[in-house]
């Protein structure tokens, strides 16, 4: 359809535009055109010190860099660069997906409580995720195959550190559109977190029985919901 908007995916923390091969294979062959993006605070040559602003602006750069309307589709840390980066009045929807929604004055670090979760492996400049006692796979891949899983636990990289103390100055989601995708067996993002931030930014919310990562476990079930947002 020639009015469809491009759709840009955004990664979340630790991850890269390769966590949405499944889904953009599923859309691409509905037609979309499909655009990926990976954060400079994971996938810089030196991340260290790099900020979500940083990130925001690699969301804003590649929003215009695409011509006529496009949809962000936001993973878990991604949401708050792209609640900051995607302003553009080009932007015409935001599909959260088990998503931090921060408004202005937020950030992440403050989101969960101030002090990093357990999980969270803290080197100075760059953090890691997953520990023996709380290993990555069971963290976000739970309900994947377990050969997609352990490939996705070895691409996942080291972030800066500084990228979750950044506070969000520009809201997108208030004059945006909005779709929320909750995630109802998250092991890392509580279920009434995702259904507070939902109703808070008034977002429409659709639920799905999976992990923290639903493109990779159910991409056909998230490609229908990111159809039937749009449609």
């Amino acid at each position: 359809m020639a009015d469809r908007p491009t759709l840009l995916l955004v990664h979340g923390a630790w991850h890269g535009s390769w966590a949405w091969a499944p889904l953009q294979r599923e859309l691409e062959s509905r037609g979309w055109d499909v655009r990926t993006v990976d954060l400079p605070t994971v996938h810089a040559a030196d991340p260290r010190g790099l900020r979500m602003t940083d990130d925001a602006d690699a969301i804003a750069r590649a929003i215009d860099d695409i011509e006529g309307p496009v949809a962000v589709v936001a993973h878990s840390y991604g949401g708050v660069p792209t609640t900051q980066g995607a302003t553009s009045d080009s932007v015409v929807h935001i599909v959260y997906v088990a998503a931090f929604v921060l408004d202005e004055g937020e950030s992440l670090l403050g989101a969960v409580g101030g002090v990093a979760p357990s999980w969270w492996v803290v080197d100075g400049p760059l953090a890691t995720a997953g520990t023996d006692a709380e290993p990555a796979t069971g963290l976000f891949f739970a309900d994947v195959d377990d050969v997609t899983a352990s490939d996705a636990v070895g691409r996942l990289k080291a972030q800066s550190s500084a990228a979750f103390s950044d506070a969000v100055t520009s809201v997108a989601w208030r004059e945006k559109d909005t779709t929320y995708v909750i995630t109802e067996q998250d092991a890392v993002f509580p279920l009434p977190a995702q259904e507070a931030l939902a109703a808070r930014s008034g977002s429409t919310a659709v639920r799905m029985d999976t992990s923290h990562s639903p493109f990779l476990s159910k991409p056909t079930e998230l490609a229908d919901i990111i159809e039937n947002a749009l449609y």
